[in-house]
């Protein structure tokens, strides 16, 4: 099981929102434990980040058996009016890691 995150102190350019919904769209069927992981947030802050951005209709699941399967609304706008007309797609196109990135530049654990 993973521990706790680390404590982070000060102020970052990507919110956890941001954080989560770019670890589902990496991998949909992530369970909430891996997401909190790779967020270095907890589990119980990644329930309520995937409630919120269920519930503003930015993400759904399917449930199969004991695995969700998360839906990203790649066409739904951002929420900040600083970010009118921006789409989650454009969002994500500069947070999730490209498949040829990663064989390249394989993340430290």
């Amino acid at each position: 099981m993973v521990g706790v995150p680390e404590p982070h102190s000060g102020w970052t350019f990507i919110t956890s929102h941001a954080r989560v919904l770019a670890a589902i769209a990496d991998n949909p069927n992530a369970r909430i434990r891996d997401i909190a992981a790779r967020c270095r947030l907890t589990e119980r802050a990644v329930s309520r980040i995937i409630s919120d951005l269920e519930q503003d209709g930015y993400l759904s699941h399917t449930r199969d058996g004991r695995t969700n399967t998360y839906r990203i609304e790649p066409d739904k706008v951002l929420r900040h009016p600083a970010e009118a007309g921006l789409s989650v797609a454009s969002l994500l196109s500069l947070l999730v890691q490209d498949e040829t990135d990663r064989v390249r530049r394989p993340v430290a654990p």
